[in-house]
């Protein structure tokens, strides 16, 4: 996947390849099903890059997420990931990726959130509820299935194991994370966009939720198949789910838009497919065709002369209870590569005020001047 000013780009390849899980247990519902082939095999990558600090920005009095609270544990323990762009700050945008292991169906959620940078003026950390979004998101993704369980007709009843879950679309984990951060005491105000994606490992399925202008696209054979479109209320003003603060007049206007105006996608997946998830600092920056060079460029690297293999990331103490590993294998890899140039080229663009840009482009309709790249962060 890619991100954006530079935010965040979260990278995801398919792969037709049986892959064995850990069995994990999950909580209510029991459905019978039976043990079915699942082919598919997901690689993730992430890579980021905060909106460079500027003299006159705001100093905010709120306190981040203390570093052994959930959310702080949390948040340090996804930003260990590898990021060949250094040790850069994620700005106000945060994201998440969960195995989905249940017995019955294995899968991977994604999800990318752009905290939006206004509330700065009014002393808010806009970085807050990005995070307590992406955290809730994760939290309920790794009790979720991807998708129903399959069932082998030629099996009886009595032949099926017993499985407990319950099927978590994108819509309802954004619904139940949005609740959680609307709960949530450690965030007194914000707002951010959202894009979330499940896929399934059995059936190879894509679903998706995404509210405001971050997004997602599927590369295929190279070749741009879907590019999410952007939910905005007007120019630069994209839907967002929002917290506002208690008995205050001044932002009764706000915008305010529940997770249920969230465009849902789905498709089924092929082998070989690249799934970029992004927040606007990417999409703002590069345009598609130059995601799908970057794509075939590494893609090549690989096939000619693969690098040397990188150790994998030390676990901590989070990592043996989220239980995800950085680095498998060379495909691995490779996926990690893209999401780090692609970050890397974004960056260049974003500094670049001759190259016509995205963001310049949709301005020139509205009407609007805007020269160059865009300077915000990116995932």
């Amino acid at each position: 996947m890619s991100i954006g000013p530079v935010k965040c780009p979260l990278v995801t390849k398919l792969s037709q390849q049986a892959k064995s899980w850990r069995n994990h247990s999950v909580p209510p519902s029991t459905r019978a099903y039976s043990s079915l082939p699942r082919p598919y095999r997901f690689h993730t990558g992430a890579s980021w890059a905060g909106k460079p600090a500027h003299p006159q920005d705001r100093k905010l009095n709120v306190e981040p997420f203390s570093k052994d609270s959930p959310i702080g544990r949390w948040r340090d323990h996804v930003l260990s990931r590898p990021n060949g762009n250094g040790r850069m700050h994620i700005g106000e945008d945060f994201f998440y990726i969960q195995e989905m292991r249940s017995q019955a169906v294995h899968g991977v959620s994604l999800g990318i959130a752009d905290g939006v940078g206004g509330w700065v003026e009014s002393g808010v950390d806009p970085s807050l509820f990005s995070q307590a979004l992406m955290y809730h998101a994760h939290r309920y993704a790794k009790l979720g299935w991807p998708g129903e369980p399959e069932i082998d007709p030629t099996q009886d009843y009595e032949e099926r194991e017993k499985v407990e879950g319950w099927e978590l679309t994108p819509m309802e984990c954004l619904e139940l994370a949005y609740g959680g951060v609307l709960r949530e005491n450690g965030v007194l105000a914000g707002s951010s966009t959202a894009c979330i994606v499940n896929l399934n490992a059995s059936s190879g399925v894509l679903r998706a939720a995404n509210l405001g202008d971050s997004g997602f696209c599927i590369i295929r054979s190279s070749s741009v198949v879907h590019f999410q479109r952007t939910q905005t209320h007007f120019f630069n003003c994209p839907k967002q789910l929002a917290k506002l603060p208690v008995q205050n007049r001044r932002f009764r206007g706000s915008c305010v838009d529940p997770p249920s105006d969230a465009d849902t996608f789905e498709t089924k997946l092929r082998d070989g497919d690249i799934i970029i998830l992004f927040t606007d600092g990417l999409s703002d920056n590069v345009f598609p065709t130059e995601l799908v060079s970057i794509c075939s460029l590494v893609a090549r690297q690989y096939n000619y002369s693969p690098p040397p293999r990188k150790p994998p990331m030390p676990s901590s103490d989070l990592a043996q209870i989220e239980s995800f590993d950085f680095m498998r294998n060379e495909e691995d890899e490779q996926v990690q590569t893209i999401a780090e140039r692609i970050v890397h080229y974004a960056r260049l663009c974003m500094l670049n005020k001759k190259r016509v840009s995205p963001y310049e482009r949709a301005a020139a309709r509205e009407g609007m001047y805007f020269r160059g790249g865009v300077s915000i962060p990116m995932i």
